[in-house]
C-alpha cells in the first residue's frame, strides 16, 4: 500500500519537475546556440564533445548530472517567480507607483464607460422588438463589445479598475459572482473549493498552469536579452517573445481561466448553501442578499437568531 503511494507521489513529482524543467532546457539549449554562434559555429563545440569522451565513465556521469540539475534548479526558480510575477502584470504595484497605477487604472476605467455606452446601442440593434431582425454586422458589432465588456469590470465601478488588461481580466473574473449572486470570490473560494467535482478542479489547476507557465515564458524571453553580449539577435528574439505572451497568451489564459472560475460558482455554488447548511435562495432576487449574508458570515461569524440552518444531510 505505502509502496504504491510513494510510486505515485514520485510519478507526480517527476511530471512536475519535467513541466517546469522543459522551458529552463529551451533557454539553455537557445544561449548554447547563441554562444556557438558567437564561438564561430557548431564545430567549436567538438572540442568541449572530444574532452568529455575522454573522461571516465564517473566524470562524464558527474557533468551530465550537474547540467541536468543546474537546468531543473533554474526551472524551479523561475516557476517560484510565476505567481509573484503574475501580481506584477496584473498592476498590484508597489505603494510608491500609485500615481502611476491610480492614472492607468482611471484610463481603463474612463475607456469603459465609453464603450458601456456603445455596448447599450449596439444590444438594442442586436436584440430589436419583433418582428425587426438584426442584420449580420449588428450582431458582429455586439458580439465584439460584449466580448470587450467581460474582459473588464463593470463600468459603474470604477475603483475595482486595474492598471493592466490583464489585471482587469482576473478582477472582473473575480466580480461576477458577487454581481450576480452576491458571493465575495476571494471570500467563499477557498470554501467552495473542496466541493468542486475532480473534473473541474482539474480543470482549473490546468488553466492555472497554463497562466503560469505564459507568464514565465515572458520572464524567461526577458533573461534570453542577457546573452546580447554574445549575438544581438538576443534582444530582438527576447523582446518579440515577451511582447507576444504579454499582449495575446496571458490575457486569452487569463480569460480562460476566469470563464472556469465564474462556471463553477455559477454551476456549483449551492454546494455551500447545502454545506454550510444556510438556507438555499427561493429566487434570483432572495439569493443575491442570501448571497451577501453568507459572505458575511464567512468573513466574520454572526451572533444573530437568523436565519436558521437547515437540517444536516
Amino acid at each position: 500500500m505505502l509502496g504504491s503511494f510513494w510510486e505515485a507521489v514520485g510519478n507526480k513529482l517527476a511530471d512536475r519537475v519535467a513541466a517546469v524543467s522543459l522551458p529552463a532546457l529551451i533557454f539553455w539549449l537557445a544561449g548554447l546556440a547563441a554562444w556557438t554562434w558567437h564561438a564561430g559555429g557548431l564545430h567549436t563545440l567538438t572540442r568541449h564533445t572530444d574532452w568529455l569522451n575522454k573522461q571516465t565513465g564517473l566524470v562524464q556521469g558527474a557533468v551530465i548530472l550537474t547540467a541536468l540539475l543546474s537546468i531543473g534548479a533554474s526551472g524551479i526558480l523561475i516557476h517560484q517567480a510565476a505567481t509573484p510575477l503574475l501580481r506584477l502584470l496584473e498592476g498590484y504595484w508597489p505603494a510608491w507607483t500609485n500615481p502611476l497605477r491610480h492614472r492607468l487604472a482611471t484610463r481603463h476605467a474612463t475607456r469603459a464607460a465609453t464603450e458601456e455606452t456603445a455596448w447599450q446601442t449596439a444590444y438594442a440593434a442586436a436584440f430589436p422588438t419583433p418582428p425587426a431582425t438584426p442584420s449580420v454586422e449588428q450582431i458582429a458589432t455586439y458580439n465584439r463589445l460584449e466580448q470587450r465588456r467581460r474582459r473588464h469590470p463593470p463600468a459603474a465601478t470604477p475603483g475595482y479598475f486595474l492598471p493592466t488588461p490583464i489585471g482587469n481580466i482576473l478582477r472582473a473574473a473575480e466580480r461576477r459572482p458577487h454581481d450576480k449572486y452576491g458571493l465575495d470570490a476571494i471570500i467563499c473560494w477557498p470554501r467552495l473549493w473542496p466541493l468542486l467535482p475532480d473534473t473541474l478542479r482539474q480543470d482549473l489547476l490546468a488553466a492555472r498552469a497554463s497562466l503560469d507557465t505564459a507568464a514565465t515564458t515572458t520572464l524567461w524571453a526577458l533573461l534570453y536579452c542577457a546573452f546580447a553580449p554574445l549575438t544581438l539577435w538576443a534582444i530582438p528574439i527576447g523582446l518579440t517573445i515577451a511582447t507576444l505572451t504579454l499582449t495575446l497568451a496571458i490575457p486569452t489564459r487569463a480569460q480562460a481561466f476566469g470563464d472556469l472560475l465564474e462556471a463553477a460558482y455559477d454551476t456549483h455554488r449551492a454546494l455551500l448553501y447545502t454545506h454550510l447548511r444556510w438556507p438555499p435562495p427561493t429566487d434570483p432576487q432572495d439569493e443575491h442578499e442570501q448571497g451577501r449574508q453568507l459572505t458575511t458570515y464567512l468573513l466574520r461569524g454572526s451572533d444573530n437568531t437568523t436565519p436558521t440552518f437547515t437540517p444536516p444531510t
